[in-house]
């Protein structure tokens, strides 16, 4: 299946600007590290590379300290997102309930695979292993929003809306 990705492009003055405000207004707090990646990646929509040794001198941790944290949180993402991430469940109760058709269908509709974005960077599609809404399984996240029992043809439907509001 083909790939399509992001590339980052080099930081703009603005975005080495959001950087360093988000050391600056988190790095007197009590555990500043998750705080202030969380601060870059909500303005960046991820974590640059370039922000690992601003974030260490600011903490007195070693860029390896912060590489290790970005890179254990699935959460933080260090290449350009598309502007939705999709995560698909992948959690027990959300396979049971049809999980892995949904897992194939979004993908072969969207023509990525996992952690892949969409050739118009509209969406970047994630596993992710519980939602926490295994009563309505299977489930999705879009964006922040949590949407259980899932389809197919309701994904089909969450994808066109994206691509709607994109050229409204």
């Amino acid at each position: 299946m083909p790939q399509a990705t992001v590339t980052a492009p080099p930081l703009s003055d603005a975005q080495h600007a959001a950087i360093r405000q988000a050391v600056e207004a988190h790095q007197s707090l009590p555990g500043a590290l998750l705080p202030i990646l969380h601060a870059i990646q909500d303005a960046l929509g991820w974590v640059p590379a370039e922000a690992v040794p601003v974030i260490a001198g600011a903490l007195n941790l070693s860029r390896a300290e912060v590489h290790g944290v970005i890179s254990f949180y699935h959460h933080f993402h260090t290449a350009p997102t598309g502007r939705t991430v999709v995560q698909v469940c992948r959690a027990e109760s959300c396979q049971a309930k049809g999980g892995e058709l949904l897992e194939a269908h979004a993908k072969q509709q969207l023509g990525i695979d996992w952690h892949g974005t969409t050739a118009d960077g509209a969406v970047t599609l994630e596993p992710v292993y519980c939602l926490g809404n295994c009563a309505c399984s299977p489930a999705i996240r879009v964006g922040d929003e949590i949407l259980g029992r899932m389809s197919c043809a309701r994904f089909d439907a969450v994808i066109a809306g994206l691509r709607d509001e994109v050229t409204a």
